[in-house]
């Protein structure tokens, strides 16, 4: 196994705290303005609930040029017993250092795998910087079902806007909900929990090369530690409200990044799930409570403006894809008009499914393929949307589980065409 190159310095903070319990990554890229407040809470929960063991919080940093490492090293609880109910026997260390190797979030998150494994830690977690709503009982709901329960990976739990999340929603939950049989609801959430043994068996994977380390990071953990066997649980975390993503970015490249991971994944682990029928859930800790959660603006007439210029330009591609029945029922959605427009569940399904193989068949480059979803993708959206613009939060999820179960249905139509 090939190890990253960690500064002399860094290797000499790791040698002098010679081990630790519990290590938590925050990794980063310009997060001045959040970073504090997370390592703050980071601090304050390791000190609450966990006063008896050694904790390091690591900041993988990917070449901040706004001071985030700074704020790593001046945030810090002065007098932990004004907040908490008593005082930490031993302090927590902090490393806040460069990565090396491929840019993205998945170096950053083997940097942290790699102390980890130094330090014989025994449960691990990373945060995104970028949280507001972080608060110190995270710590505990990702760390102690490592610590105490046994648990190898802590899967998160949020209440999230209707709105918000829908790859996870409408992709990314059903498929490996489908794929591998079991209910982890956020499969890409970006805060976990893991165990110390976990952490060195993602270690020995031969990915860091690879777009893992760029951006498919969250995916590969949740799928590798549940293809493999490992314990799997999740915690409810209440809401997630963190930096709003730009709005001018680009979504073909967002569900490009999270679709191939996971396309790539479904061939690395085909003699896993092509027997698997059917779904169980996951035990899950924490108090679920509803939450208050910032509003998300959409903007539906746009959404179906551009599946129907899909239609118009990619039709020859989606024939290809899709084959001629489930593409002439595309054809009939782009004559319904906005008000009654409605992407079904088995048709959704059997889409994705016919992707992914078209992906397992190399029919085109994965770029071009998974980048002629986004219409796709766009126009289901916006029937979700519609259909959810009055429901609560428990219609929208029984929503979504429809959706779950239409996956699940159709596993023959995805098992027969792979193989």
């Amino acid at each position: 196994m090939a190890t990253i190159e960690l500064r002399p310095e860094v290797r000499a903070q790791i040698q002098a705290l010679g081990r630790a319990d519990i290590v938590v990554g925050i990794p980063s890229f310009n997060n001045a303005r959040t970073i504090g407040h997370v390592v703050r809470a980071v601090q304050a929960g390791l000190a609450k609930y966990f006063p008896e063991h050694k904790a390091v919080i690591v900041n993988s940093d990917g070449g901040s040029t706004d001071g985030t490492t700074a704020v790593v090293q001046q945030s810090g609880i002065e007098d932990y017993s004004a907040i908490l109910l008593h005082h930490r026997v031993s302090p927590v260390a902090k490393l806040a250092f460069p990565y090396a190797g491929v840019p993205g979030k998945g170096s950053a998150f083997r940097a942290v795998f790699e102390i980890a494994q130094a330090l014989n830690a025994r449960a691990c977690a990373v945060v995104d910087s970028d949280l507001r709503s972080i608060t110190p009982e995270w710590i505990e709901l990702l760390v102690k079902p490592v610590l105490v329960g046994g648990f190898d990976y802590v899967a998160p739990l949020y209440h999230r806007h209707k709105f918000d999340g829908t790859i996870t929603n409408s992709i990314i939950y059903p498929l490996t909900r489908a794929l591998y049989g079991k209910r982890v609801r956020q499969p890409i959430g970006g805060d976990f929990g893991f165990s110390g043994q976990l952490a060195g068996f993602y270690l020995d994977k031969d990915v860091w090369q690879t777009d893992v380390a760029r951006f498919g990071i969250d995916i590969w953990m949740t799928t590798t530690a549940i293809a493999n066997g490992f314990k799997v649980t999740q915690s409810f975390l209440g809401a997630k409200i963190h930096d709003a993503k730009d709005p001018g970015a680009d979504l073909s490249s967002m569900l490009y990044q999270v679709v191939s991971a996971t396309f790539d994944l479904m061939e690395n682990y085909a003699p896993v799930w092509l027997p698997i029928r059917g779904s169980e859930p996951v035990p899950a800790f924490g108090f679920e409570y509803t939450v208050g959660l910032e509003h998300v603006s959409v903007h539906t007439g746009r959404m179906l403006a551009q599946f129907r210029d899909g239609l118009a330009n990619l039709q020859e591609i989606w024939r290809e894809v899709l084959g001629a029945g489930d593409f002439s029922e595309v054809q009939r959605l782009g004559a319904q008009s906005d008000a009654e427009f409605n992407f079904s569940p088995a048709l959704w399904a059997r889409v994705i499914y016919d992707y992914a193989v078209a992906f397992h068949r190399k029919q085109m480059l994965p770029a071009h393929l998974i980048k002629s979803l986004t219409p796709l993708y766009i126009g289901k959206t916006a029937a979700f949307i519609l259909a959810a613009d009055t429901m609560t939060p428990a219609d929208v999820e029984l929503e979504i589980e429809q959706l779950c179960l239409a996956f699940e249905r159709d596993k023959d139509y995805l098992a027969s065409a792979w193989t």
